[in-house]
């Protein structure tokens, strides 16, 4: 059973490495590794919720190779990132830029918190006040009421 559980976690946790096939990897280490950094925090645009690096969807397959082809003509990190991003837009990149487009996208959680801890303080503040104790006129109603309940049973 151990076996089985074992095997199964390799895979999983492996599934990643299946993306990447041997005919795409670059025969400069240095390379590769560059490409890898670059596919990493590009999205699989089949996918979306993956990196090409970690997708084996075939448009990502073919994202992974035209990065590997950008970085063998001499092209920097950021000179592929600003290629891709011209021909698929923003969305290809895992972490957006900061920038005034999408302003809106970074400050809405904390928009969302300002606005929670307002809401919260308001209701708070609403929430009536029990007293604290009875004055003397209220002390002698209740202990009224308490009597008269106390006869009726």
């Amino acid at each position: 059973m151990r076996f089985v559980l074992a095997l199964l976690a390799a895979l999983v946790f492996s599934a990643s490495a299946f993306a990447v096939q041997p005919d795409e990897v670059l025969k400069d280490p240095a390379l590769e590794k560059r490409a890898r950094e670059i596919s990493s925090e590009l999205r699989c645009l089949v996918c979306q919720n993956q990196s090409i690096d970690d997708s084996d969807a075939q448009l990502a397959k073919d994202l992974r190779l035209l990065v590997r082809e950008r970085l063998v003509a001499g092209d920097t990190d950021q000179q592929v990132r600003d290629f891709l991003v011209q021909r698929y837009g923003e969305f290809v990149l895992l972490k957006p830029t900061f920038s005034s487009h999408n302003l809106l996208l970074w400050l809405t959680p904390v928009l969302v918190l300002v606005l929670g801890g307002i809401g919260a303080y308001a209701v708070i503040r609403r929430r009536p006040q029990a007293p604290e104790t009875l004055n003397e006129e209220e002390q002698k109603a209740l202990e009224a009421l308490l009597r008269r309940d106390q006869s009726i049973s």
